[in-house]
């Protein structure tokens, strides 16, 4: 706020004369001191405070039937904020520019079986899960299986998964189809194993590096050590999501819901929607390429009031809608990988943010809620009469029309993991 000083001429004519114009001395303005941050923080060696934004809530009404109204003072930043006239457009084809590198060097070095890396990552995990290729259990041979100690190993392994063994006679055909049957499960129990590997290996490199995001910007850079963080998470994600999207339907058959009716369009609703719980860093492109130099952010409002943590609450729904819908073991495999990555990056968060952000941190968690919509409930966080804006904004719009052509590109997606063979 600033104080205005009006200065009158106290030898102006008055009023009462119709010929002479009253004339008026130019208005002052005159800035005020301002005041010290309430949320400062103490011997802070890592980025300043995040901007502070203001928002005016309802008080109480007056005797005369007027309403105050109280300024709140956040901590934190106005997430998803997009202001077109600060783009510039040499920063945007830098973005397009870097993201056609990354995207040759990723195809190159890791997707493509001829050059690259990925199917050799995904079969030494085959190798420490016991890969069915290797053939832990040996191909049947037909010659061999009649021989009588054969037929003994073969009963007392079907035994051992759970499986009755046949009663005698018992030929060499059936032999062989039991061989199969075992090399099946071994399969599934393979496939299972594999797919939570993948995850506990992106997860581990993923939140390890990010733990040491303070450490590692002092050494090389901010810009630096985002091209290393990313470049070493993106060829991990890429090998889970495509090894998910191959496997998805194999493991153990748990349930089969697909056919009940609603049940479709109940689950392509709660993915449509755990989209919109993206942390709203990832908005931030030119910061995701280095474009701009990267930021640790404070966030605190738009999908922040409803949970401090919604990449956690997001996965969480994606999770239990594919879960649920697909209803076999590599399914839950995978879902209890991904959920559990996630609860560690809640402790993991928040231990960060506390680190570089101090009291502020303690400001936004004393508002929020990781729980979803709890803080809201129980009267800490209040939301301003027009909350829909802080979502009417060009990044959820993006949102909305990438998560429906993704739906619509499934097909796409599935083929090109196909070709890959992973």
């Amino acid at each position: 706020m600033a104080t205005s000083l009006l200065l009158s001429n106290p030898f102006a004519p008055l009023s009462h004369f119709p010929t002479k114009q009253r004339t008026f001395a130019p208005k002052i303005t005159l800035p005020t001191p301002k005041s010290t941050p309430p949320f400062l923080v103490k011997n802070n060696p890592y980025s300043p405070q995040p901007p502070r934004i203001s928002q005016k809530t309802r008080a109480g009404a007056s005797e005369i039937g007027e309403t105050a109204e109280e300024e709140v003072v956040f901590a934190g930043e106005d997430s998803a904020e997009f202001d077109l006239g600060k783009q510039k457009i040499t920063s945007w084809i830098y973005f397009t520019g870097v993201l056609g590198v990354v995207l040759f060097v990723l195809d190159v070095v890791w997707i493509d079986n001829s050059t690259g890396f990925g199917k050799a990552f995904v079969d030494s995990v085959y190798s420490v899960s016991g890969s069915h290729e290797s053939g832990l259990i040996p191909s049947p041979v037909r010659s061999k299986a009649d021989h009588p100690r054969r037929k003994w190993g073969i009963q007392k392994k079907l035994l051992s998964c759970g499986m009755t063994p046949r009663i005698e006679p018992y030929s060499g055909l059936e032999i062989l189809c039991d061989l199969w049957l075992l090399k099946a499960e071994h399969l599934n129990i393979v496939l299972q194993v594999a797919m939570f590997i993948l995850i506990l290996i992106f997860a581990a490199v993923h939140s390890g590096l990010a733990s040491f995001r303070d450490k590692g910007e002092k050494l090389i850079g901010e810009r630096a050590f985002r091209v290393l963080f990313a470049g070493t998470s993106l060829p991990l994600a890429v090998s889970t999501v495509v090894y998910f999207i191959n496997h998805r339907y194999d493991g153990v058959q748990l349930w089969q819901l697909q056919s009940v009716p609603g049940l479709h369009e109940v689950m392509w609703l709660a993915n449509f929607i755990s989209f919109f719980f993206l942390y709203p860093s990832t908005f931030n492109l030119l910061e995701v390429a280095a474009v701009d130099k990267p930021k640790m952010h404070l966030w605190e409002t738009g999908i922040m009031r409803i949970t401090r943590h919604p990449q956690m609450v997001g996965q969480v729904i994606w999770c239990l809608a594919h879960t649920i819908w697909i209803g076999n073991s590599v399914a839950v495999a995978a879902s209890i990988g991904l959920i559990g990555h996630h609860l560690f990056g809640v402790w993991n968060g928040d231990r960060r943010l506390a680190i570089r952000y101090g009291d502020a941190f303690e400001t936004v968690k004393s508002r929020t809620s990781v729980f979803p919509f709890a803080a809201i409930l129980d009267g800490r966080q209040k939301l301003p009469k027009d909350y829909y804006k802080e979502f009417v904004r060009l990044p959820y719009l993006t949102i909305t029309a990438l998560t429906l052509g993704a739906y619509f590109a499934h097909p796409l997606m599935q083929a090109a993991s196909y070709r890959l063979h992973w």
